[in-house]
């Protein structure tokens, strides 16, 4: 009778309680990652082992003035074989020493204190990245090229997922020509929608400093970004195969001296760029990370740097970046794995799907590549949100999806609590005996809400009741939330004042 009743009276009532948000949260960012373990620890040592080789027998070519002084007085060591003229050697000892001076944990800092995450050990966090040239345009579903308008609305969009931890620009403004310009708005668009840790990327170095003076004007002053810096830098400071980029070096100096946080990419293409097979592979990845640190640990030590190694993919048939497949996730993987081995905090790449479209091959390739990342325990999952065609793409909509896709890892990640009060023997007693079901009990009502993660965007309705009430896609629900959010979420987390004055010292569109 009692059970009759709830249905009838109380319908409405599950209805708001299923709306509003959760009590207690089931599923919260910065879970432990590191269940799967695609490299046993033969096979770690093996490539670790092969990475030390190659740096210490064939080095780094390319290596700018002002880093190689910094270099050879850290250890390093001119190589002598005429073949190998220019390269820098590095022994095991400089590597060693590097990765026992770099530091282990460190805290990326939001705006919002609330906000900020501490990136290390097996904390799982995904975020973003990725410098689309296009975006899947939410009204016509035309891929069109990406504008600051576009960057500003991704910004503000992301501010309100819950499980998107730190924001990377997603897309490239094509509309702003000038790199200077670019570089300025691109950081500006950050600190108007989002309070959230941030990331950029600097095209030269010259343009640091000028851009750290607007983040100083955010900050409170000159000098508070430096205190407690809410931005860090995207670089990728070595070129596969094995030699160093001058442009980006110089970032990374700028960086340094601005106490601005890096990740430190490595984007090496199998079959390309680095061998095909997938353990030699990880053996030069992991070693021109490597150089990227010993770079790093030569100019400052312990200074704050994700370590960035992300396996990519080609079609080796057509030459085509692959994002989405087995072997990203397994690779992106096993370099989670190889970081967290080495106590390095670690960033790979996940959910860079090859779809066009928010269709079955774009939930496979994201659901895929993002839980290997997570349960390998990547620190920080770049790519994770938003992002299409193979990088060249992102779409509001998928945005929304991807984030409901995170709870779900995150959930998994949770695991399951086992206690004498979540085994329920008493609770199981007392149901067999009494009413013969589970419903309505104290024990199922704390566990549906401790628990459970309750998707608003999946469709858990009987095919009858869907059709009836329209008979939308996922795609069509993340549409609307995202043109609801769009529409409702329009922040500004800077002062007039302080718009004022970055307005008055830079060019903002």
């Amino acid at each position: 009778m009692e059970i009759k009743q709830t249905k009838r009276g109380g319908r409405q009532g599950r209805l708001a309680q299923r709306a509003a948000r959760s009590p207690v949260e089931p599923c919260p960012p910065g879970q432990s990652g590191g269940q799967y373990r695609p490299l046993n620890d033969t096979e770690l040592e093996s490539i670790y082992a092969a990475a030390l080789r190659i740096l210490s027998e064939l080095g780094m070519g390319e290596v700018p003035d002002r880093l190689r002084s910094d270099l050879l007085a850290a250890g390093a060591i001119e190589a002598k074989e005429p073949a190998k003229q220019g390269r820098l050697l590095f022994p095991a000892t400089l590597v060693e020493n590097a990765i026992a001076a770099a530091a282990k944990t460190f805290i990326l800092h939001g705006r919002d204190p609330a906000r900020s995450i501490e990136v290390g050990g097996q904390r799982v966090y995904f975020g973003t990245g990725g410098a689309a040239v296009q975006t899947l345009d939410i009204d016509s579903g035309d891929y069109r090229p990406s504008t600051l308008q576009d960057l500003h609305n991704f910004t503000r969009l992301q501010d309100a997922l819950a499980n998107v931890a730190w924001f990377t620009r997603c897309c490239i403004a094509t509309d702003v020509a000038d790199p200077f310009d670019l570089d300025v708005n691109t950081a500006y668009a950050l600190l108007r929608n989002t309070s959230k840790p941030t990331a950029t990327a600097f095209t030269l170095a010259e343009h640091v400093g000028p851009i750290v003076e607007m983040l100083d004007i955010a900050a409170g002053g000159v000098g508070a970004f430096a205190a407690r810096p809410f931005m860090k830098a995207h670089i990728s400071p070595v070129i596969s195969p094995m030699r160093y980029g001058e442009d980006a070096v110089a970032v990374v100096y700028e960086c340094i001296q601005h106490n601005i946080p890096m990740s430190c990419i490595t984007a090496a293409q199998a079959g390309a760029t680095a061998p095909a097979t997938l353990a030699g592979f990880l053996a030069q990845s992991l070693a021109e990370t490597l150089a990227s640190l010993v770079m790093v640990h030569a100019i400052k030590p312990s200074h704050p740097m994700i370590f960035s190694n992300w396996p990519l993919v080609i079609d080796l048939r057509s030459g085509a970046f692959a994002g989405g497949g087995g072997e990203t996730a397994l690779m992106n993987a096993a370099s989670a794995q190889l970081s967290n081995w080495l106590g390095l905090p670690s960033g790979v790449a996940s959910s860079m799907t090859d779809a066009k479209a928010l269709d079955a091959q774009y939930g496979v390739e994201k659901g895929m590549t993002s839980l290997a990342a997570a349960l390998a325990g990547g620190n920080l999952i770049y790519e994770s949100s938003g992002m299409t065609a193979a990088l060249l793409g992102a779409s509001f909509e998928a945005f929304v999806l991807d984030d409901e896709m995170h709870a779900h890892s995150y959930r998994m990640l949770r695991g399951i609590e086992v206690s004498q009060a979540t085994l329920g023997f008493e609770a199981i007693c007392e149901a067999v005996l009494g009413e013969g079901h589970f419903l309505g009990t104290q024990q199922t009502y704390a566990a549906m809400e401790r628990d459970y993660f309750y998707p608003s965007l999946a469709d858990r309705q009987e095919p009858r009741t869907w059709s009836l009430s329209g008979g939308q896609d996922a795609w069509q629900r993340a549409k609307q939330r995202a043109r609801e959010l769009l529409e409702t979420h329009q922040p500004c987390y800077l002062s007039d004042e302080q718009d004022r004055q970055i307005r008055a010292r830079f060019k903002i569109f």
